[in-house]
């Protein structure tokens, strides 16, 4: 078939990739401008090695980009990681329109962070979805899903680089052989089970010590290895990595108070919890220094009794002149 990619960073490639090994036509690849001092972006790179048409477009909305795609006279338009927003009048230039790919079981955590949200909130399952591109925020007709399960000590970097990145890649292949033979269907979206979740960032990232033990360790996990979650030590953010919950058995096994770090090992550093501890394996400091949690806690003179503290005990800490 021949075919447009439009999409950017590593996964964009590897579907351009995937598109190429099996002997599709790729017309041209559509990408959106690098920021300034950015990393050179991985499908523009391969495109441009490939000698094949890139249009880096500031958006996709205008008269420009409505009439590349429809030069390139495509079967189909693939959507790979898109964070501009396609309207109507562009999607529906193929022959056969344009598939897009979303990294969970839509309609279910609609919006730009949807592989850390379910880890967050403790979610045995997750999974991706290929379905068609409207203009509203990821609620088109669903044409195939695939499902991942979420395991106890798996992260945000295990479940995309094992599970939805490569499953991702086969899902476009497969959608697009069913789309272009007219034998795919297309299920329209449950808006009763729909959810949105924005931005996971700093402000969501944000440790609370005085949470439950399962709350916190889901948090580490869900933001590992991206935004890092994270805590403040001397007033100073530090990201928090590698988590594992150690829970309690018996009410009156609980050691410490929250926050508070109540074993170094030689790597690790455990930390009290509502429900247990929390063994930390490595830390990343404001500067971007990386390390192991124990080299951390001793470079900076601290030892079991110390605690952690969340940015608004700081905050108060401050205000109160402590």
């Amino acid at each position: 078939m021949r075919i447009a990619i439009i999409g950017q960073q590593a996964f964009g490639k590897s579907v351009l990739e995937a598109f190429l090994a099996r002997g599709d036509e790729v017309a041209g690849v559509f990408c959106a401008p690098e920021k300034p001092g950015a990393r050179p972006d991985p499908l523009r790179v391969a495109a441009e090695e490939l000698g094949l048409r890139l249009f880096q477009l500031p958006n996709l909305k205008s008269l420009a980009a409505e009439g590349a795609l429809r030069a390139l006279d495509v079967d189909l338009a693939v959507m790979a990681y898109v964070l501009q927003f396609a309207p109507q009048s562009f999607v529906n230039i193929p022959r056969h329109g344009t598939i897009q790919y979303h990294p969970s079981l839509l309609p279910k955590y609609r919006g730009p962070s949807s592989i850390n949200w379910p880890i967050i909130k403790g979610d045995t399952e997750t999974g991706l979805t290929i379905f068609r591109p409207t203009d509203g925020l990821d609620e088109g007709p669903v044409i195939l899903q695939k499902r991942v399960t979420i395991d106890t000590e798996d992260t945000l970097g295990s479940i995309y680089f094992d599970g939805l990145f490569p499953l991702g890649v086969e899902a476009m292949l497969e959608a697009a052989d069913l789309v272009v033979a007219g034998r795919h269907t297309e299920t329209v979206q449950d808006e009763d089970e729909a959810s949105y979740e924005g931005w996971c960032r700093d402000a969501e990232a944000q440790i609370n010590w005085n949470a439950h033990i399962d709350m916190i360790h889901n948090l580490i996990r869900g933001c590992d290895p991206a935004p890092g979650a994270w805590t403040t030590v001397l007033g100073a953010k530090v990201r928090l990595f590698d988590a594992k919950k150690q829970p309690v058995r018996r009410f009156g096994d609980v050691q410490g108070k929250p926050g508070e770090i109540v074993e170094v090992a030689e790597q690790t550093i455990a930390v009290s919890v509502q429900g247990g501890t929390i063994e930390i394996a490595k830390v990343r400091t404001e500067s971007g220094q990386k390390l192991s949690a124990a080299a951390f806690v001793k470079l900076h003179g601290l030892s079991i009794g110390d605690r952690l503290e969340s940015q608004a005990e700081t905050d108060l800490a401050a205000a109160a002149g402590q």
